[in-house]
């Protein structure tokens, strides 16, 4: 399956320091995602680890999941726009895959697999329908936010299953902010979405796991975010770093349960979310929801 680092191997000043009391009181800021309906999700192939298609696909169950996250949302008061499902895109729910806005900016995609190439249009016009002026669509192989994360300091960009290096450059190019380059090595995390997810974008806060992680990408992470909190195997393992925070509300997969009193020591508040079918397609919470930033 790859290289398997433990966690231990991370330099010692990036073990998660729980804290009793956070140092300020966390904040939810008002976001707005992009999501898209699974009506048309089902596993008919394979392009990451954990889709299997001798593994049916429960629809209707898939469906109801899916109106919990984006519920959830709307209750937490953030604003869900809704992108139309491809009858022959199956994978189309995945919304964060279709491209990357920063500022009002918007780098689409270029998917790597054929099955999804057609996904990175749909997106596309939906943003130029929707009031969007600046939009690039991309030279080299990028997969929206699913290699790419943001914080108020940095853009940091997976590389290694799914992403083309070259695509960072031209990321830097498009947003004018410095893009960190991060080598995926454990198949099982193909995107980076899946091994690290934004905690806090305006303070530069992040949780991962070290073992998806070459050494020295690990060496930047401990370099960059020294009080990052560190994902243990299970966890990561349960996609519960496929996740999305609004500054407070930590909503990630239910299974991730080892995160939970760490979240809490550092002031965010977990929400669990149930999205068990999904996860058969290589997704979670964060793999359905675009944000659309400024």
């Amino acid at each position: 399956m790859g290289s398997r680092t433990h966690p231990c191997d991370v330099p010692r000043q990036a073990t998660p320091a729980f804290r009793e009391e956070p140092s300020l009181p966390r904040e939810a800021t008002p976001r707005r995602y992009l999501m898209c309906a699974p009506t048309h999700f089902r596993v008919t192939y394979s392009i990451n680890p954990w889709m299997d298609p001798s593994k049916p696909v429960d629809l209707p169950l898939a469906q109801t999941q899916w109106e919990d996250l984006r519920d959830r949302y709307r209750a937490l008061g953030h604003t869900v726009e809704l992108l139309a499902p491809g009858p022959e895109l199956p994978d189309m729910v995945f919304a964060a895959n279709g491209a990357t806005v920063i500022d009002g900016r918007v780098l689409g995609a270029r998917f790597a697999y054929r099955e999804r190439y057609e996904e990175a249009g749909a997106h596309r016009e939906w943003f130029r329908a929707n009031g969007f002026t600046e939009i690039h669509e991309p030279d080299h192989v990028n997969e929206g936010e699913g290699d790419f994360a943001v914080t108020a300091s940095y853009v940091l960009a997976g590389r290694g299953f799914r992403s083309s290096p070259l695509s960072h450059g031209e990321a830097q190019e498009f947003f004018g902010r410095p893009v960190i380059g991060l080598d995926l090595v454990d198949p099982r995390y193909y995107h980076l979405d899946t091994a690290l997810s934004v905690l806090d974008d305006a303070g530069d806060e992040i949780m991962y796991y070290p073992g998806a992680f070459s050494p020295g990408s690990r060496s930047v992470l401990a370099r960059l975010f020294p009080d990052a909190l560190i994902a243990e195997e299970a966890d990561a393992a349960a996609l519960g770093l496929n996740a999305v925070s609004d500054g407070l509300h930590v909503l990630l997969p239910q299974a991730a349960t080892g995160l939970f009193d760490p979240l809490r020591a550092r002031g965010f508040e977990p929400v669990p979310m149930d999205l068990g079918e999904l996860l058969k397609g290589g997704g979670s919470v964060k793999c359905c929801t675009q944000e659309l930033r400024g």
